[in-house]
């Protein structure tokens, strides 16, 4: 799911290492456009889910690299890297588990319980099947192979806004308190050199 044609999924495989190796991972990745003027989109984020405009700068800038050393897109293409937002598209079978408890769309490849869209709570996951409690319909939880989703989206909800802004919020303060560290650090070296050279 994180390509959606064979095109998608070749650049995928060649950018996730250059993504990896300063440290982001590739969400999804879609080659949109006619053949003059195309526009490559790649969501991404960092490991602990977040994603600034700095990070999106600094993979941009990695890619663009790789992507003008391989020459794989033919014609001109604008490159955007952007954070896969509140409301993200679920792409890898961990997506599914870390977000379990939210609601979501869900689209698959084949008929299932008489449709292919479905919309409820994520059950997580078990033995690579999504776990979906349907709308509606109490007490009832279906499960689909991971392989059968084609796609799949958090509903913005007041509960997914709310955990959005709780996850900002612990982010904020982990980087506050390092900061702090830091200084304090920084401040015991400093009180170091100078006993040092009073000696």
């Amino acid at each position: 799911m994180r390509g959606k044609t064979q095109e998608d999924i070749g650049l995928v495989e060649l950018l996730d290492p250059v993504a990896e190796s300063v440290g982001y991972e590739i969400v999804r990745l879609r080659l949109m456009g006619g053949a003059e003027q195309r526009r490559l989109q790649i969501m991404a984020e960092r490991p602990d889910g977040d994603m600034n405009v700095e990070d999106c700068a600094k993979l941009s800038r990695a890619i663009s690299e790789i992507l003008d050393a391989a020459d794989p897109i033919s014609g001109e293409y604008t490159l955007e890297v952007s954070s896969p937002g509140v409301d993200r598209p679920l792409t890898r079978l961990k997506d599914f588990e870390t977000y379990a408890g939210l609601e979501v769309r869900i689209e698959l490849d084949r008929v299932a319980e008489g449709r292919k869209r479905f919309k409820g709570e994520l059950a997580g996951v078990e033995d690579g099947q999504v776990g979906l409690n349907l709308e509606g319909e109490d007490d009832t939880t279906v499960y689909f192979p991971f392989e059968w989703i084609v796609d799949a989206k958090l509903v913005l909800t007041d509960q997914l806004m709310k955990r959005g802004a709780e996850q900002r919020a612990a982010r904020v303060g982990a980087e506050g308190e390092d900061a702090n560290e830091d200084l304090g650090d920084d401040a015991e070296d400093d009180i170091d050199l100078s006993e040092s050279e009073e000696d």
